[in-house]
């Protein structure tokens, strides 16, 4: 059953908005309290609806794909949560065995991997296995290895927080770069994002079908799969580091995190470093979000302490009121 709306506005509350919806269900850490409003648009008329009615209200609003990549605070979101499920997958073949293939913001990486490849149609293969939406991904520019989602978008629909007003823009809009884009400015929401892939025969399909398993088998041994956002820092910006090897900057948190020895070692509460990953963070049942921030923070604090840098999240923060890390 739906939660009913929140009524004490002097605005009318569209029915697609629910009041005092849980967030533990909807990150994949399994932490964090409750959205005082949720949306969930399935159109983009939904969507203009719930912007238009957080500006006359002057709720805080935050957009969530999967939230594998986010930590949301034990005390909430003290605003509106919109939770994108705009689903529809569009193919528009072009010349020389090319396609654009346009994806709804709310489409997971694996749904639409998995549909590409049932057409025929490849590339987005390379991201098998990492969680995550449309939006989301082209939000934090989703990368693995020397592949990253710019490598495909070729252009995008938004929509102005402000005005409601949807438009098309292309890649260069978006500014795509190492775990950004012009979205982290929170002026414009993705509501569709359109990727230049690759016809193929069916033969090679079911070759990149097998290359989509290993990329699987490959990250299940390396990463753990369930329980955490994935890498919680982002790596060091060479302007930030002195430590070099072979003239080459050492950009990479995990060699420092690594370098103090919380991999499998390190636990608070519910919430430890993972054995498998010295960058990843994991949660057991009935963790906290309080234990992960512990976690967080004794990470930094030991690189900061051996080699004089601060490890900075790469993981979203949602809710808090007082930023908790160093």
């Amino acid at each position: 059953m739906k939660n009913i709306a929140y009524k004490q506005t002097n605005y009318n509350t569209p029915a697609i908005i629910e009041y005092n919806v849980t967030l533990h269900d909807k990150n994949w850490f399994f932490t964090g309290g409750k959205a005082k409003f949720f949306c969930a648009p399935q159109t983009i008329d939904d969507f203009k609806q719930a912007l238009q009615w957080s500006n006359e209200t002057h709720v805080a609003t935050h957009i969530l794909g999967q939230g594998a990549n986010t930590l949301i605070s034990d005390e909430g979101f003290d605003g509106l949560i919109i939770r994108p499920t705009l689903t529809d997958i569009q193919i528009e073949d072009l010349d020389n065995n090319e396609c654009l293939v346009t994806a709804g913001a709310g489409v997971s990486i694996h749904n639409l991997i998995l549909y590409c490849l049932e057409h025929s149609i490849i590339g987005l293969e390379e991201f098998a296995g990492i969680p995550g939406t449309v939006g989301g991904s082209t939000y934090n520019n989703l990368h693995y290895f020397e592949y990253s989602l710019a490598d495909f978008i070729t252009s995008a629909q938004i929509i102005d927080r402000a005005t409601g007003a949807t438009s098309r823009v292309d890649k260069e809009w978006l500014s795509l770069s190492y775990d950004h884009s012009i979205l982290h400015e929170k002026k414009h929401y993705l509501t569709s994002a359109t990727f230049k892939l690759k016809r193929v025969t069916p033969l090679e399909a079911a070759y990149a079908q097998g290359r989509r398993t290993e990329i699987i088998r490959h990250r299940n041994k390396r990463y753990p799969m369930t329980h955490t956002c994935g890498s919680f820092f982002r790596n060091f910006h060479e302007h930030e580091v002195v430590h070099a090897r072979s003239e080459k900057k050492l950009i990479f948190v995990a060699y420092y995190l690594d370098g103090v020895g919380v991999k499998g070692n390190l636990r608070i509460g519910n919430a430890c470093v993972s054995h498998q990953h010295a960058n990843m963070i994991v949660t057991m049942d009935n963790a906290t979000s309080s234990d992960i921030i512990a976690v967080a923070r004794t990470m930094q604090e030991k690189v900061f302490n051996t080699f004089g840098i601060v490890p900075q999240p790469e993981c979203e923060l949602v809710g808090f009121k007082i930023y908790p890390l160093l």
